[in-house]
């Protein structure tokens, strides 16, 4: 296993409660849309056994292109000890990645594709828009659909609708309207479904999903292999 330590070169604060931090990109570090990393802080493989308190399982909001590996996430007053230690990180503080992989990436079947995320689980669909704006390939449309009861949505300026660019986009803050407008998706029996969020969100969205006809194939979740048979 190749463990990458890089330095953070740049913090930006995307809400009052969400940070994306930029790290450098290492020469031979590459990925694709809809990746996941494991990120650690200084100390977490001093020991015999890795420190596992000071490792996340993180999304990468990032294209290779834009040069910057980046990781986006919310650390809100009351937090891990992770978090509070990342936190306090600086520009220019090491961290590690490592064991990088993605389960979602954009599919080109020509269909529809709804992306359902909750909070900051629209971080690991940046990445797919994007990649859709500069290639369009064999993708009717995207419709990105979002909850965040905080009401401090996500990178606002990407996921705004551009018709021209069949991509439309919804922020929501409360269940009700969420999940209305999920069931209103569905109507599409063709569309392919990209769910994001904390297991409950998952578990939830896949039961709507499936009560309206949509099939186990069209739902894509970023879990692995193994994983996706206890959803699905």
């Amino acid at each position: 296993m190749q463990i990458y330590w890089t330095k953070i070169n740049k913090i930006i604060e995307e809400t009052p409660e969400v940070k994306t931090y930029l790290l450098d990109r290492p020469e031979d570090f590459s990925w694709e849309e809809g990746s996941h990393t494991h990120f650690a802080l200084k100390g977490f493989n001093a020991g015999d056994k890795p420190n596992r308190g000071l490792i996340r399982h993180m999304s990468i909001s990032t294209l290779p292109h834009e040069n910057s590996i980046g990781i986006t996430t919310r650390i809100k007053e009351q937090c891990s000890e992770f978090k509070a230690t990342l936190r306090n990180l600086e520009v220019g503080d090491e961290v590690a990645i490592f064991k990088t992989h993605s389960n979602i990436p954009l599919k080109r079947e020509d269909k529809n594709v709804y992306l359902l995320s909750s909070g900051v689980g629209l971080a690991t669909f940046r990445p797919l828009v994007l990649d859709y704006f500069e290639r369009a390939e064999n993708v009717n449309k995207i419709h990105s659909l979002n909850i965040d009861s905080s009401k401090d949505f996500l990178f606002t300026t990407i996921f705004e609708s551009a018709p021209d660019k069949k991509f439309s986009s919804q922020f929501v803050d409360n269940r009700e309207d969420y999940y209305k407008e999920v069931k209103n998706l569905a109507a599409d029996q063709d569309g392919q479904f990209y769910i994001v969020g904390s297991d409950e969100f998952l578990m939830e969205n896949i039961e709507l999903l499936r009560a309206q006809g949509i099939q186990p194939e069209q739902i894509m979740l970023d879990k692995r292999q193994q994983q996706l048979a206890e959803f699905l």
